[in-house]
């Protein structure tokens, strides 16, 4: 009689082991989706911040996300311009962190014949913060401006 009633518990403790299993995988499918449904916004925020940061005299080529990390390239009229891309990155974005200046380079460009601007090229890597991330993200409402 005892070695049924082990048999019937240890199955019993077969079960409750692959519920909690279960359980494991839902929990984790559930973080999943909350984090896609978290970061779908992020790209918008990207570029609202880029019209918001980029200083006169600057524009860009291209943006490649991958990740949380972002590569900006583009071309600046002085490195002026560009340390104050970086500056701004800085200090007034909250939904970008960590600007770096991966490269500048100085380029001719030529506008005519006769006339050439002297330009610089330039490649920065930042990285996105998430709504969770941000402080004002989560007061922040709908169509209104935070600063």
């Amino acid at each position: 009689m005892l070695t049924q009633e082990i048999r019937k518990l240890d199955e019993e403790i077969k079960e409750i082991a692959t519920l909690q299993d279960e359980i494991a995988a839902l929990r984790a499918r559930q973080q999943a989706v909350e984090d896609l449904q978290a970061d779908r916004n992020l790209p918008v925020h990207l570029l609202n911040e880029s019209v918001l940061q980029l200083p006169d005299g600057i524009y860009l080529k291209g943006i490649k996300q991958e990740s949380q990390n972002v590569l900006l390239t583009g071309v600046a009229q002085s490195n002026e311009r560009v340390s104050e891309l970086l500056r701004n990155l800085s200090r007034n974005s909250q939904w970008v962190s960590k600007p770096e200046l991966i490269e500048i380079v100085a380029s001719s460009l030529s506008l005519s014949a006769r006339e050439q601007r002297r330009v610089y090229n330039f490649t920065v890597r930042v990285q996105l913060q998430r709504a969770s991330g941000t402080p004002q993200a989560a007061s922040a409402t709908p169509g209104a401006k935070t600063s």
